[in-house]
């Protein structure tokens, strides 16, 4: 046996006709209901949990980031995939917020995917949004580009941002720097992490409130302009609709991660009851104030025939630094380069969580290393430090590719429904069986009670269409620039596509023969503490 385990299969206490999720609020302990041990520091709050939540979000990222290529790509009428997405969303989240009431343990998507459905696919889930969550850190550290050029021409580092491929390097830079910042930040303790965080957070959603207000008082048309779609669209396939269907990734990047409050369950007191508000919440109010200032910055633009509305040089912070002037409108930037660095921060912790919950179970290569707790600051390091070595892996691999935004955006993006997808499917089947919800008399933080039927199967079907939408290989998305390659076009399958492929390959290949809770993470009985030499302990399980 090449990694050390107890020889059994994962704790499975929750499963439909197990008397799992018993529980109280004692914030201390509690990991023995799930088959693991306390070994990470439980000290998230309440608005921390929310926080978490709402930074992976971060309206003032994603909003910022994507805002040109939506308009660029449909107009104003592209504001509407807001609400799209927001519903789909939240159906997702609802979902979610069941299985937190039961389950807030790390890795929150593999944890829920193993109680509801087979090894193969909780696995495969816990992978697809490993993969996807490394690739978002790339993605979310690329926004530094947009906002950190346009606050000071001083921080275009490569060239003057004239050539072809100024902008993407420049943008590797800045993210490389970024990613560095926040895995020192994680891998020194979830306190340290909570605390920027939260910090950030509250900058984030203070300067949310105050732009709203300051493009409230700027509006210059009104509302009219959301029905109409300027020609664009005449003559192709499907007309305005396939335009808007490209420009609804703009919307769809930002309302995802919500499930970070529950992945960091472990962390959090009283859990159960915590985390499913906390994912809620985070949804509730990224949807409202994001789309106040989606809305009215549209509203508030000078001329919305500007080129650079649909820039990436330009995009919703031109509008901002038009329409409030430099000094007011570079403050503003700045808070959205504070959202940014929380939302990295927020990526990687739960890319760490994943790591750790999926380490901890003995299925991933090296878990002996990815499993390690520090013993001074209580958090999984090894996995923080792994995970923003691996996001450093996509920005290479598209360095010389000016849509290189676009690229990265859709393919986390992909990845990150088609893992909710193998929750929320499961879960449907489950329901349909009369197997979900649980009545065991287990104490739940959250229950959708007779509306969790109708809630699941719109979260299901919105997830399929999303993900067909999205992975649709379109010179739009995945090729918008020259150099045209047929490989770029395609490049949001293939790589989804080897991703899956070579993922099953591990786990059916590696990964399904080594599985089991690891010795030293394993729930043990009151006073009983893990042998000081693993390899002693593993001798006497096997």
């Amino acid at each position: 046996m090449s990694e050390q385990s107890t020889g059994a299969q994962p704790s499975n206490p929750g499963a439909p006709g197990d008397d799992g999720g018993r529980g109280g609020r004692d914030g201390a302990s509690g990991m023995d209901e799930f088959g693991y041990s306390q070994t990470l520091d439980r000290s998230i709050g309440k608005f921390a949990s929310f926080a978490a939540g709402i930074s992976y979000i971060s309206i003032l990222t994603g909003v910022f980031q994507l805002f040109y290529f939506g308009f660029g790509t449909a107009g104003p009428a592209y504001a509407w995939s807001w609400p799209m997405v927001f519903v789909g969303q939240l159906m997702i989240a609802l979902c979610f917020a069941e299985l937190a009431g039961r389950y807030p343990v790390a890795g929150s998507v593999y944890n829920w995917a193993k109680r509801l459905s087979s090894p193969t696919s909780s696995w495969m889930a816990g992978w697809l949004l490993l993969i996807s969550s490394v690739v978002s850190l790339a993605a979310v550290a690329l926004a530094l580009q947009i906002t950190l050029p346009q606050i000071w021409s001083g921080f275009q580092f490569v060239g003057n941002g004239s050539g072809p491929y100024d902008f993407a390097l420049n943008g590797v830079v800045l993210a490389g720097l970024l990613i560095t910042f926040s895995t020192l930040v994680n891998s020194f303790g979830v306190k340290l992490t909570t605390r920027i965080n939260s910090f950030g957070v509250f900058v984030e959603l203070t300067a949310a409130v105050l732009l709203v207000l300051a493009l409230a008082f700027h509006v210059v048309r009104g509302p009219s302009v959301f029905v109409h779609t300027g020609g664009i669209g005449h003559g192709q396939s499907l007309g305005y609709f396939g335009a808007f269907l490209i420009a609804a990734l703009a919307s769809g990047y930002v309302m995802y991660g919500f499930d970070t409050a529950s992945s960091l369950g472990e962390e959090t007191k009283d859990p159960k009851h915590t985390a499913p508000r906390a994912i809620i919440r985070a949804v509730t109010a990224s949807f409202l104030l994001g789309g106040l200032i989606l809305f009215l910055s549209i509203l508030a633009a000078p001329n919305l025939l500007d080129p650079k509305l649909g820039s990436a040089d330009g995009g919703l912070q031109y509008i901002v630094l038009e329409v409030l002037g430099n000094p007011f409108g570079k403050a503003f930037l700045v808070c959205v380069v504070i959202a940014i660095t929380v939302c990295c921060l927020a990526v990687q912790a739960a890319s760490a969580r994943m790591i750790f919950a999926m380490a901890r179970d003995n299925n991933l290569p090296f878990s002996r290393y990815l499993s390690k707790v520090h013993p001074k600051h209580k958090t999984p390091t090894v996995a923080s430090v792994v995970t923003g070595a691996c996001a450093m892996i996509p920005l290479i691999v598209n360095i010389g590719q000016p849509a290189i935004f676009t690229i990265v955006s859709s393919i986390a993006i992909v990845l990150i429904y088609l893992s909710y997808l193998l929750v929320t499917l499961p879960m449907l089947r489950n329901r349909l069986q009369k197997k979900w919800p649980l009545r065991d008399g287990a104490e739940v933080g959250f229950s959708l009670g007779r509306w969790g039927l109708v809630v699941n199967l719109v979260a299901v079907l919105w997830g399929v269409a999303m993900t067909v939408n999205l992975i649709w290989p379109r010179t739009a998305i995945y090729n918008p620039l020259p150099p045209f390659q047929w490989y770029w076009r395609w490049g949001g399958v293939i790589f989804v596509g080897a991703v899956v492929v070579g993922g099953l390959a591990l786990f059916r290949t590696k990964i399904r023969h080594q599985t089991g809770v690891r010795t030293e993470h394993a729930a043990r009985p009151d006073g009983v503490e893990p042998d000081p030499r693993p390899e002693l302990d593993l001798a006497q399980t096997s």
